[in-house]
């Protein structure tokens, strides 16, 4: 295959690298590096009527993705994930078009799943046959599950409070897996320090440029689900942010192809717990890089990112697309994730219950319209978080009469 990659180039300081050769963080700045397309080549090779017909898959957009040979291709069946309408759950909201777009469908129950596809198929691609990664919990799961995929030797580093099931779905893909008694940059502390001794490849958030790429189909996959019409407004729950990143990312390219029925783009949100806030306190200093966020602590383990390496993109998408970036607080985050369950069926993550405080609050004041078309993001199985919630069920006991009056 001849794909569209032209080149890489770094986010900050906008110097450019050689896409054909294994890349981490841009040199001069230590910042993350873009992955470029000619956009107008493809334009004029390849055009939206083309995905008619193709597998219901995030690879049915190959031709915006940086993959040179579709045969090294390291895939679990990653599916488009669906576009649900929640009526009842909106209602609650007092909203008239509340939509979730559920990404625990994926292999290894979350989004995580589709940054690690495309960043494994490029290691793949470029021979590597060691990678680490810190975790705060579903990125570790998702590597280790591709790299055990893909033959590939994978050391998973997160801290010692991660969720216990994303403990064990490391350790049962083979990974070399360990605890940590610090948080989630310690870890990447850890493995930045290794690179050197292990040999390892680092797939740490926006420290290599492909998983931002694998994490853009989220916006590809929108794009097409409201038939080329963007909604108004999308809510994400931001830890390192490599979603809502690459989601805008997407949007651009939609537009400069010529693909999007209208130039409106969404507002996007950048949704954090006050436990966790360094990108939505600033935002709130009209800053563009987020000092570190002490103490950080949070249910929501995916958000607890206390230092983006993406700061500064998640600052600029957002307020490029007319966004905000909220912290809600985290006492309203087990109350969401029951009340959004109960309503629709849907097992939201604690993540994502975040969201849905960020609407809450979003609407109070104005800045939401009941009336605009919105979609959150659920970028986990509320299953793999049995600590978040506790819940009180009563025992029966079967060797008396039932008090049916209780029941």
């Amino acid at each position: 295959m001849n794909n569209y990659v032209t080149h890489l180039e770094c986010a900050n300081c906008g110097e450019q690298y050689d896409a054909s050769r294994v890349h981490g963080l841009c040199v001069k700045c230590q910042r993350p590096l873009w992955v470029r397309y000619d956009l107008e080549r493809l334009r004029k090779k390849f055009a939206r009527a083309d995905l008619n017909g193709r597998p219901s898959s995030l690879w049915r957009y190959l031709e915006l993705l940086p993959v040179n040979d579709p045969a090294k291709i390291v895939s679990l069946a990653e599916t488009v994930t669906p576009l649900v309408s929640t009526p009842r759950l909106g209602s609650a909201f007092g909203v008239d078009h509340l939509y979730v777009k559920d990404e625990s469908r994926l292999p290894t129950g979350s989004f995580k799943a589709r940054g690690m596809t495309m960043a494994v198929t490029k290691a793949n691609e470029f021979g590597i046959r060691r990678v680490a990664a810190p975790t705060a919990g579903n990125a570790g799961g998702a590597m280790a599950a591709y790299a055990a995929r893909a033959g590939m030797e994978a050391y998973v580093f997160m801290p010692q409070d991660t969720p216990a099931i994303n403990v064990k779905e490391c350790w049962l893909a083979g990974a070399k897996t360990f605890r940590v008694n610090g948080l989630i940059n310690d870890c990447g502390r850890i493995v930045g320090e290794g690179k050197n001794v292990k040999g390892w490849f680092d797939l740490s958030t926006l420290k290599e440029p492909y998983r931002i790429e694998g994490k853009k189909t989220m916006g590809l996959e929108l794009a097409e689900q409201f038939e080329w019409e963007l909604p108004d407004v999308i809510l994400y729950p931001t830890g390192g942010g490599t979603g809502l990143i690459g989601m805008w990312k997407g949007f651009a390219e939609l537009e400069q192809l010529g693909w999007l029925n209208s130039p409106r783009k969404p507002r996007m949100i950048s949704c954090q717990s006050e436990g966790c806030a360094p990108i939505a306190t600033a935002y709130a200093r009209g800053e563009r890089f987020a000092p570190k966020f002490e103490n950080a602590a949070t249910i929501a383990s995916g958000v607890r990112v206390p230092v983006a390496v993406g700061d500064f993109m998640i600052l600029d998408a957002v307020r490029a697309s007319g966004g905000t970036a909220v912290a809600v607080p985290e006492d309203r985050i087990a109350p969401w994730m029951k009340k959004s369950i109960s309503l629709e069926g849907l097992a939201i993550c604690p993540e994502t219950a975040v969201c849905l405080g960020a609407l809450e609050m979003l609407l109070a004041r104005g800045e939401i319209k009941p009336h605009e078309r919105i979609v959150v993001f659920n970028t986990g199985a509320a299953q793999k978080y049995p600590e978040a919630v506790q819940e009180e069920i009563p025992l029966l006991d079967i060797s008396k009469p039932i008090d049916w009056a209780k029941i």
